[in-house]
């Protein structure tokens, strides 16, 4: 007798099944788990935006306090500028915005539209720092900025740094262009024959007087006794490598300027002023240094002072510091104070530190220009003698 047997093969499907399963199973949680992520991450980008935010405005809430303070000693005595100074002065968390703002529980709460508490903004933290050890700026091509020379005690040296790595053109080379040997004669370029990576032309104009006052007439050259209240320094990079600076003393700083000496005569040396640059910013800083050792009022005295910085044919980052003799460190006085400020959202955390400027910040009944006319290409003037009457056009072009 013949036995037939039949094999059963539903072994083989039900493991597709499984594996079907289970691989259904891993795509499903990958995909969860990456959407989890990319929400994680969306949710702390935007919390950290918003806690950007709330430091942001704990500087624009520094601000307002110093323009208190500005404002109680522009009005008030002595008395009261002092204590408003030393509270603001505080290196305490919030103490200097008392008078601006109400803290809770440590921290000041930034104000949200109604029902839109989620994201639970504050800033937890700011300190005002109104004496700064140096003044930090950026000139963009051939711009300029009228710097308050006012410290918090005598001085005669300014320290100027700049063209940082940040001005470079390239992105994967720290190499410094720059005219090779300071001896060799400094060519004034046309602007598109300026190599891109070349630090600029800075033109230093120092504006100064004796605090016994000044005469128009003190400003157009020399007196008898080397005292100056207007020089004109042309600083021009050169170099090859290394990290060294430059020294103009006070001489060098009154000699260069092409102007009447007190005999009539002319300065000798009318060229830019070679400064000894890096080749190279690998380890960060600034490529040019210079230490311009400022020559006495006319007048003597202690001393009211601008410098007014331009570069010329490229952009700059630059960096001011005073010192007395070049060894006696001197702080800016309320020029540019630093605000150090820390915000929140939810329980992340952002501090960010800035430099503010007030254009009344130093003395608001001596507003100092910036230019007469400032222009990036050229100018021209037409001029007409007659002496008919109807010639003469007393109106503005619109």
């Amino acid at each position: 007798m013949t036995k037939h047997r039949t094999n059963e093969l539903g072994a083989v499907s039900l493991f597709i099944v499984v594996f079907t399963a289970l691989l259904i199973t891993v795509v499903t949680v990958s995909f969860i788990r990456l959407t989890i992520r990319d929400e994680q991450q969306a949710t702390t980008v935007d919390l950290s935006q918003s806690a950007y935010d709330s430091a942001q405005a704990g500087v624009e809430d520094a601000k307002r306090a110093i323009i208190r303070y500005q404002t109680v000693c522009a009005t008030g005595d002595s008395a009261a500028c002092l204590a408003a100074r030393t509270k603001i002065n505080l290196d305490e968390c919030n103490t200097g915005l008392s008078d601006i703002v109400t803290p809770v529980d440590g921290e000041v709460k930034i104000q949200q539209s109604s029902g839109d508490t989620v994201l639970d903004q504050a800033y937890s933290c700011v300190k005002v720092k109104l004496d700064t050890d140096d003044y930090l700026g950026v000139l963009s091509t051939n711009a300029s900025k009228v710097i308050p020379l006012v410290s918090t005690k005598p001085f005669n040296t300014v320290l100027l740094e700049w063209y940082s790595s940040e001005n470079l053109q390239t992105t994967n080379s720290f190499d410094v262009d720059l005219q090779p040997g300071a001896l060799l004669a400094q060519p004034l370029l046309a602007q598109n024959l300026w190599k891109p990576n070349r630090p600029s032309v800075m033109r230093a104009q120092l504006m100064q007087y004796s605090s016994s006052g000044f005469t128009l007439g003190s400003f157009d050259s020399v007196n008898a006794t080397g005292q100056s209240n207007a020089n004109t320094l042309f600083l021009y990079p050169t170099g090859t490598t290394g990290t060294t600076s430059s020294v103009v003393d006070e001489a060098s700083f009154v000699g260069r300027d092409n102007r009447a000496t007190p005999t009539g005569t002319r300065a000798t040396t009318t060229n830019p002023f070679p400064v000894t640059c890096s080749g190279n910013l690998t380890g960060g800083g600034y490529a040019c240094r210079v230490e311009l050792t400022l020559p006495d009022p006319v007048g003597a005295g202690s001393r009211l002072a601008y410098l007014k910085l331009s570069a010329l044919y490229n952009k700059s980052n630059y960096r001011l510091t005073l010192s007395n003799n070049g060894v006696d460190p001197a702080s800016f006085n309320g020029v540019q104070p630093q605000v150090d400020s820390t915000g929140r959202a939810n329980d992340l955390f952002r501090r960010v530190q800035s430099r503010v400027e007030l254009t009344d910040l130093v003395d608001s009944s001596f507003p100092y220009p910036d230019s007469a006319v400032d222009v990036t290409g050229n100018l021209c003037k037409d001029f007409l003698i007659t002496d008919t009457a109807s010639d003469y056009n007393n109106t503005c072009a619109p």
